[in-house]
Formats: C-alpha cells, structure tokens, sequence
C-alpha cells in the first residue's frame, strides 16, 4: 500500500479514504467494460464531482472545495494505486492541467462560467497542443487562429488529446501571428458544440485504454475574443509556468503504479514455487525486491519534496523536469522485473501486472519525453 509521508496532514488522510471508497464502488465495478470500449461512461464524471474528486483546488467562491494541490495529489496517487490508469489520466488532465490554467490566466467572467462546471463534472476540459507533426517542439504547431473583427476563426488539427471523446471545452494552443516564433502563439477556450468543430477518431493504443484520446479538427470555427485565455502571443509563457505541475502529476501518477506493481510482485514470489520453494526465498529474488523497494523509497521521498516546493510555489522546471525523468524510467525498470517474476502468466492480459506494464510505458513520454526532461536539465547543470 502506499507509504504515509509528513507533507500530508489528516484532513488529506481523510480525504484519501474517500478516494479509494470512490475507486472502489465507482470505477472498479465498471473498469473492465471501459478498458474494452476505449472510454469510461460520462457518469464517471458526475459521479466524481458528487465525490468532490474534480478541481478539488478551485476556490470556493467558484463552486470548489478550496483545497490545496495535495488534494489533487491524492486523487492522482490513489486512482493510479488502484491499477485505474484510464480515469487517473482522465481526472488528471482536467483537474490538474486544464484547471490550472484556468485559475491562473482566466478572467474574472472565465472562472465564472466554467470552474464550477468543471468542479460538478458537467464540463470535462482538454487541453490542444499536440499535431500531427509536431510533438515536444510546440513552437512548430500550424493550428491558427485568425482574428476577424471580435472573433477568431481556427483552423488546424491536434491528435493525442487526453479527453478527446469526452470533452465539452478545449484549450487550444494557436498561432495568432505568423511569425513571432513563440511569441505568436496563444491559448483559447473552444467550446466543442461550435459549428466546424469535429472529434476525431477514438485512437487505440498500448496502455491506458480506457482514457479516451483522440485527434480534434478545427474548420474554420469562430469563438469570440473574449475567448482567449491570457495575453494574446502568452501561449508559451503560460505553458512554461503550468508545465512543472503537469510534470509533478506525472511523477505522481508514476511512482504510485510503480508501488502497486512492487506491491503485487513482493505477494506473488511467495506464491510461485520453483525448485520446491517459494521463489521469494531464492537470493537472487530478494535482492533485486530490495533494489526495487530501494529505488521506491528515492522516488517517493523526492516526489514529496517536489510536492513540498510546489505548495510553497518553489517547483522548478529544474526539480519538475528531474522527478519526471527519474521517476518515470525508474518506474519503467520496475514494472519490468516485476512482471518477470511471473513468469509467462505476466504476458496474459488477465493478470494486472501485464496492464500496469503497457500503462507505465507512455508516462515517459507524454507531458515532454525523458528526452525533452534531459535537455530541460541540461540547461541548468
């Protein structure tokens, strides 16, 4: 189970408890069906903001719980313990990106309308940066956005979006000057009911299967200029200031399913006898349980101080880049040895160390590859 550690208090001990009651009799009945249909069922959404799992930050001005972002770690560490990787990536995304940008660049009107649809579940938020042809490298999107009068007219197309199916309000990175590098980039909100917007196709993939993520189109869709969030030409200095939390909840999200994975192979090596005895007796097995339960205890004390500097507002790109470089490939070593020690019953989809394997391999690559994460770190040795 996981560790307890000091950056918590007991109100988010309570608050955990929550959690997992709602991981419980809210996702577990259902999990099976959603992995197999690609897509969780919109009641999940409801149902998580009855339960007070979305935006548990939002001020309560706007409809939230006035939590801290320990609140919002709970939720990611919990669901991800759980083996729910598709609806931690889901909550995730539009509680601790979508909202975050909300919070700290949307208008007095913005926060109004759409933070406490977001607290209820009756919106679900993504965010569009990703294309076709351009991953890590956002200063190379084509998405544009034209302004004619008091609207802008986009047109493009973004693909990997986290609540692709699913979303009712997209914040869509743009090109509103042809030229400018970075500074001719923007953020704005897009309703997705508005005429020339379509959801593209459901995308299959390794892991994660039941987090719907798709590709969006934008045909010419007109959205007021009231809908752009924050300063015009401030895409990436908004993304700059949001990307170490993003960075931090993958982190998170990481070093819980790690856990799990450890958890579960610790059980099953004194369950699978070789030779006439448990295998968790052999040397060889206790000493790399021991490596692992070692890297763990790195992960998590370094995750908790992250999350310490960020509640002080201290997290760095530096700090942030490196918990999502370590963490994540730790965890992919991890989960790795642990399903060897199944064994070939490891490589069958009914045993969940075979799904915690295909979940953990993209967290080294969305949010920034460990590649982007190592250039990031290089730049302040």
């Amino acid at each position: 189970m996981l560790p307890h550690r000091r950056v918590y208090n007991e109100e988010h001990d309570q608050f955990r408890e929550t959690v997992r009651r709602f991981a419980a009799s809210k996702i577990a009945p259902d999990f099976a069906r959603w992995e197999e249909a690609g897509i969780v069922d919109r009641k999940l959404w409801g149902a998580g903001g009855a339960a007070g799992l979305l935006c548990p930050q939002v001020p309560e001005e706007f409809g939230g719980a006035g939590g801290d972002f320990r609140h919002n770690a709970v939720v990611i560490e919990e669901l991800s313990y759980s083996g729910f990787a598709g609806p931690a990536t889901d909550f995730s995304v539009h509680n601790d990106v979508c909202c975050g940008y909300l919070l700290s660049y949307g208008t007095p009107e913005q926060k109004k309308k759409w933070l406490p649809r977001m607290v209820s579940g009756e919106t679900v938020c993504a965010i569009a940066m990703t294309e076709p042809g351009t991953g890590s490298d956002l200063q190379g999107i084509r998405t544009r956005a034209v302004r004619e009068g008091d609207e802008f007219v986009i047109s493009g197309q973004k693909t990997f979006i986290s609540n692709g199916q699913m979303c009712d309000l997209v914040i869509v990175v743009v090109r509103t000057a042809p030229e400018g590098g970075s500074r001719g980039m923007s953020l704005v909100l897009v309703e997705t009911d508005r005429p020339g917007f379509r959801h593209g196709r459901n995308l299959e993939k390794l892991g994660h299967l039941s987090a719907d993520t798709s590709e969006l189109f934008f045909d010419a869709v007109r959205v007021p200029v009231s809908n752009l969030l924050g300063a015009e030409g401030g895409a990436m200095g908004a993304l700059m200031s949001e990307l170490p939390q993003e960075r931090l909840t993958i982190a998170l999200h990481s070093i819980a399913a790690a856990q799990k994975a450890f958890d579960l192979a610790k059980d099953y090596v004194q369950q699978r006898s070789a030779f006439g005895s448990p295998i968790g007796n052999f040397q060889n097995t206790r000493f790399k349980l021991a490596d692992l339960k070692s890297d763990l205890a790195v992960g998590w004390a370094y995750a908790d101080q992250c999350l310490h500097d960020h509640l002080k507002h201290e997290l760095t790109t530096y700090a942030a880049s490196t918990a999502k470089l370590w963490i994540t490939e730790m965890h992919g070593r991890l989960v790795d040895q642990c399903l060897q020690f199944f064994g070939g019953y490891g490589f069958m989809r009914e045993y969940e160390i075979c799904r915690l394997y295909a979940d953990a391999r993209v967290l080294r690559i969305y949010g920034g590859t460990s590649e982007i994460m190592r250039e990031l770190i290089s730049r302040n040795l």
